[in-house]
């Protein structure tokens, strides 16, 4: 068993951001979240990964609620990357992928050959081994979100939770690593905005909507004409690509 979320809601201010979601992550499978701006996409990600607690409802990690976990523990298993990072602090590259072996060291622990070999893995794993002396304020807004996502991998994650993880990137960037994601053994769970990005490379879709799951299944069964103009306004053609088999979404004027 994976993540579960319980008939989660949080409020913020008064105002209901997302209310009563029921979650089951598919376990070593990629779940999309969609839906417009101001859905609650980025906000259950929090939840999720335990980064603010729920105003009502739970989640879990295999069936044990998140507060009963030691925060270490939680992070030894799951893994977020937000849209936006930032430091005043001008570091490397490499030293940020370190930072992902924080949870799995003691404070005294020295740094080991096999620690060395993860963030190597992941460096190369996102292109960024020659960038890995790379000061962080020279680099471009996707070579920071290909390195946040090298830091995640470091963990060594089962779960791996993303905001946007396509954001900033270049079309060929984009194909990389979520083909990348695709064949990690890991349950993985992202917000998207592409819609044919999600039909592609997602098992699964959950679309939000004001708050509220107003569909989830197969990207075959989620993303349909009349769901697409219910949820986004605008007028759509779906059919199925003839190279992979999922659905191929073209906008109407």
């Amino acid at each position: 068993m994976s993540l579960t979320a319980d008939q989660v809601g949080w409020n913020a201010a008064g105002q209901m951001i997302i209310d009563d979601i029921t979650l089951t992550l598919p376990e070593r499978g990629t779940l999309g979240l969609i839906g417009p701006n101001g859905s609650g996409k980025s906000t259950l990600l929090r939840l999720l990964a335990g980064l603010r607690p729920p105003s009502r409802g739970s989640v879990s990690l295999d069936d044990r609620p998140l507060p009963e976990w030691p925060r270490k523990a939680v992070a030894r298993r799951v893994a977020m990357v937000e849209q936006q990072a930032a430091t005043e602090v001008d570091v490397r590259v490499q030293d940020i992928v370190r930072l992902g072996r924080t949870p799995h060291r003691g404070a005294l622990t020295p740094w080991t050959r096999e620690d060395q070999r993860i963030v190597d893995q992941a460096l190369a794993q996102t292109g960024l081994a020659p960038l890995r002396d790379r000061c962080w304020h020279s680099l471009s807004g996707g070579e920071r979100q290909r390195t946040q996502i090298a830091r995640a991998l470091a963990q060594c994650p089962s779960e791996l939770l993303l905001d946007e993880p396509t954001n900033h990137l270049d079309i060929q960037h984009q194909l990389q690593l979520l083909q990348l994601i695709q064949a990690l053994p890991v349950t993985c769970v992202m917000a998207l905005h592409d819609l044919n990005l999600a039909a592609m490379y997602c098992d699964r879709l959950v679309l939000l909507h004001r708050g509220r799951v107003v569909a989830s299944g197969t990207p075959a069964h989620v993303l349909t004409a009349p769901m697409i103009a219910r949820v986004y306004g605008v007028r759509a053609q779906v059919s199925i690509g003839a190279h992979h088999g999922r659905p191929h979404i073209q906008y109407l004027p």
